[in-house]
């Protein structure tokens, strides 16, 4: 476990992260959920399996979740860690390339981050929050396509973040370069009715999707 430095308005904080270094030339970099934190099984599995395919990984805390609260804080906040952690992984592999990814809340505030000027090769969203379920009326899409890097959706057909779906398909169009993975049936957990998986092995199960994208296919 490492700490890093996070300079929010009021002053530093700290927030914990894992990092492990790989051996396939590019990083990938994990953000929780707005009820989780770091650890969460999800996202165990899901960096488990990136780095059996050789991916340098950081997995991090906001800092609401490592000063103990449950509720996110400010935007302004969570993107200042998403520079920080950045940095981080910059300075630890500095040859490599950089991935954001996230799950919902954790995805969203990469894709603001970046819009003001964060610096990654690519942004992947686990269950993107278009809106809060059952208010359409509040999308949350007027940054993405300020976002000139490419973009991969994995979702799950039957999310209540993103339905009406054609109203999320009408959000990814007006990104300048944006493909989605359907997960059928899947919900916001990306879990699908009727297919009992822990939590850790759904998780485990995109990190394929996620190479093809960052790797172009070149998964040996």
């Amino acid at each position: 476990m490492v700490e890093i430095q996070v300079a929010l308005p009021k002053g530093t904080t700290v927030v914990s992260a894992d990092w492990t270094r790989g051996d396939n030339g590019a990083t990938v970099i994990v953000a929780h959920g707005a009820g989780t934190g770091k650890d969460h099984p999800f996202l165990t599995g899901y960096v488990e399996a990136l780095r059996a395919i050789g991916f340098s990984t950081l997995r991090f805390n906001f800092p609401y979740v490592q000063q103990g609260r449950r509720m996110p804080g400010p935007a302004a906040h969570a993107i200042a860690t998403w520079n920080a952690v950045t940095t981080f992984a910059r300075t630890a592999d500095p040859a490599a390339t950089v991935w954001a990814t996230g799950k919902s809340y954790g995805g969203r505030m990469a894709s603001m981050a970046v819009a003001e000027g964060l610096r990654v090769d690519g942004l992947v969203y686990l269950g993107y929050p278009l809106h809060p379920p059952g208010r359409p009326e509040k999308p949350r899409v007027e940054h993405l396509p300020a976002i000139t890097v490419p973009q991969l959706f994995v979702e799950g057909t039957n999310d209540p973040f993103i339905q009406p779906i054609s109203q999320f398909e009408q959000a990814v169009a007006t990104c300048r370069e944006a493909r989605i993975v359907w997960i059928e049936g899947g919900g916001h957990t990306l879990e699908v009715k009727g297919r009992k998986l822990p939590a850790e092995q759904i998780g485990a199960s995109l990190a394929p999707i996620v190479a093809d994208f960052a790797l172009g296919g070149a998964v040996a």
